[in-house]
């Protein structure tokens, strides 16, 4: 028969403590798939960007490679993250071919609190 734990060793045993407490948020985990196609991108399509929104950045579309062709992405707006600096997908000639480069944040060096 097991003894049943006291209660500061089962907090203990779930990480929890008294006094100053710590939370370690887990890994952001990034997944990054290279794709390289010997066809051109098309040129970009025009989009009417919409009026600002306040606590928004403006996420042009682009062309994305699935199924074997590419597919328009229409533009949207990501929620703006403070200290960063949207970067959009990018074609770039890759070899005998084009790579995109993906939508990223990009960490702003002229940004001070």
């Amino acid at each position: 028969m097991k003894r049943p734990m006291p209660l500061l060793a089962t907090l203990a045993a779930l990480g929890l403590t008294f006094g100053a407490a710590s939370y370690t948020a887990p890994a952001a985990a990034r997944e990054y798939v290279s794709v390289t196609v010997t066809d051109r991108p098309p040129p970009p399509r025009f989009e009417r960007m919409p009026p600002p929104r306040v606590g928004y950045v403006w996420a042009p579309g682009y062309w994305n490679w699935y199924g074997g062709r590419y597919v328009w992405v229409g533009g949207r707006w990501a929620a703006q993250r403070p200290g960063y600096v949207y970067h959009p997908p990018v074609w770039h000639p890759y070899g005998r071919g084009w790579r995109v480069e993906r939508e990223t944040w990009v960490r702003d060096p002229y940004w001070h609190r």
